[in-house]
């Protein structure tokens, strides 16, 4: 009778301990190859998860990182491979299908409707939740999401409009529409590539509870200050192929970013000896009531000049201004000497100021145009219009200037969706450089690119600079702005606070004065 009892709990350790195996990991990813028609996106690529687990899907732009979610998630089948998610084989139809399974995703691209409030896009498609009798209560609705933004400590007002929000808002709205589903492993594509220093934080705060609470987290990021501050496991693609897992804690900034790109990047900011020259441009007491007052500098000739500040503290409205997106209500802008007027960005393009915006995706590409036609897009009108277009002028433009940004692309013709976040960068800096501009403002131009794009943007920025363009860069980076920029304006409510040579600078020094915990 001990015999057998002894048997029975021997038997039943066993089967307990099988069961542990079997769930080691929540996520197991093995062995995934996709190919496209002529195109090998994936190749033996492996992804293994454990609850309560925040791990890092790290590579370039191009890497595969997007293709394997899009597989864990059903929107791409793949090649050969399999997945197994809490202990069983899956094949996701669809978003939806990998959603009621118990995995959700924030995406880097904004997919809110912009027209409802935050309310109703929480909880959208999801209505039977508050629905009775065929009505829906309104009332219960609004509880959840109070409930919700509690929970996760959000506070926006839930009645507003989403077109009326910033973009960082927009991204906390999507953060808390993910939470809301319970998952067992959500998916957060660059979730900070818009937020402030202090929303971030809050977000660590998210991560932190879902992690305590046993949720896994798949965490891309191209910042690796943010890997190595919340992310235990780091998972490394390189050209579509598994290189390597490793804990976190046994990492370095250098030896993960060797693994990325596949050799030691020497220097992230290449700087080129310029003569810095007169004041090119010069803004005095430009006002916009109620966003910035009294923002008086100047730009000089072959000069970067970096703006620095937290989000919302007006840079992109100062320099959108400035580009005749937004207008003034008081001050002048001055270029070479003379004042100009400047009330739309065709008025800046005419005196020769160009600007690349923040927003990539909305006011940058258009997704569903070519390559070619994209870059060609601010100077079309130069190559003639009707039965009179120089197609060949505008083959030499773009291949010239692709040649110059050293364009990553299959053809011209291709779709601009088919490049990588870094080249498609690449593609909006040269659309402005072939208008010949004097002034060029770069609003963000390396936010949610990898590490190696990076390195090529700041590259481009030297030798723009080399060839007598003047630039102002708007960057949430310090180490950015404190390795590539002259020098560096510090933004605070609407006001320029502190002004520093980059060279002399510190990024603490900086982040007092951006907060206000300094004064001039």
């Amino acid at each position: 009778m001990v015999a057998k009892a002894a048997l029975i709990f021997n038997c039943g350790r066993l089967l307990q301990y099988l069961g542990e195996k079997a769930m080691e990991y929540i996520l197991e990813m093995k062995n995934i190859t996709k190919t496209f028609p002529g195109v090998i996106a994936l190749k033996n690529a492996n992804l293994q998860i454990r609850a309560g687990e925040v791990h890092a899907l790290v590579g370039e732009n191009g890497a595969g990182k997007s293709t394997l979610m899009k597989i864990l998630l059903g929107i791409h089948q793949p090649t050969s491979g399999e997945i197994m998610f809490k202990g069983k084989k899956v094949n996701f139809s669809s978003p939806l299908n990998a959603l009621e399974c118990g995995i959700s995703m924030i995406h880097q691209e904004i997919n809110l409707v912009p027209t409802v409030s935050i309310s109703e896009n929480i909880w959208l498609g999801r209505e039977t939740l508050f629905t009775k009798f065929g009505f829906i209560q309104k009332e219960k609705r609004d509880q959840m999401t109070q409930k919700l933004f509690q929970q996760i400590g959000l506070a926006l007002d839930i009645h507003e409009e989403v077109e009326q929000l910033s973009v960082a808002q927009k991204q906390m709205v999507e953060i808390a529409r993910a939470v809301s589903y319970s998952a067992d492993l959500i998916i957060m594509d660059e979730p900070t590539s818009a937020l402030t220093e202090s929303e971030t934080e809050k977000l660590y705060e998210i991560i932190r509870d879902l992690k305590a609470k046993g949720v896994a987290i798949i965490f891309i990021s191209h910042k690796l200050d943010e890997i190595f501050e919340i992310c235990d496991k780091a998972t490394v693609l390189r050209d579509g192929e598994y290189i390597e897992t490793c804990d976190v804690k046994d990492l370095n900034q250098e030896k993960l970013v060797s693994m990325i790109v596949g050799r030691a990047l020497d220097n992230m900011f290449p700087k080129v000896n310029v003569e810095i020259g007169e004041p090119i441009l010069e803004v005095k007491g430009l006002t916009r009531n109620g966003v910035f007052e009294d923002v008086s500098f100047e730009l000089k000739k072959g000069e970067i000049l970096g703006l620095c500040g937290l989000m919302g503290a007006g840079r992109t409205e100062i320099v959108s201004t400035i580009f005749g997106k937004d207008s003034l209500d008081a001050g002048t802008i001055i270029l070479e000497g003379e004042e100009i007027k400047v009330s739309s960005p065709q008025d800046a393009i005419r005196h020769g100021i160009a600007m690349v915006t923040e927003d990539r995706f909305g006011s940058g590409i258009m997704s569903v145009n070519s390559i070619k036609a994209n870059m060609t897009l601010a100077v079309f009108p130069k190559f003639g219009k009707g039965p009179f277009y120089d197609k060949q002028k505008e083959d030499e433009a773009f291949l010239d200037m692709a040649s110059q940004m050293q364009l990553k692309y299959a053809g011209p013709n291709f779709p601009i969706s088919s490049l990588s976040g870094g080249n498609q960068q690449k593609v909006i800096i040269g659309r402005w450089l072939l208008t010949n501009p004097k002034v060029l403002i770069l609003d963000e131009p390396t936010r949610g690119i990898d590490v190696g794009s990076k390195s090529e943007i700041h590259r481009i920025i030297g030798e723009m600079v080399k060839n007598g363009l003047s630039i102002i860069l708007v960057s949430s980076e310090m180490p950015e702005l404190l390795g590539v920029a002259d020098r560096i304006l510090v933004i605070r409510h609407g006001k320029i606070v502190y002004e520093c040579d980059a060279k002399e600078a510190s990024q603490e020094e900086l982040i007092t004065y951006a907060f206000g915990a300094a004064t001039l």
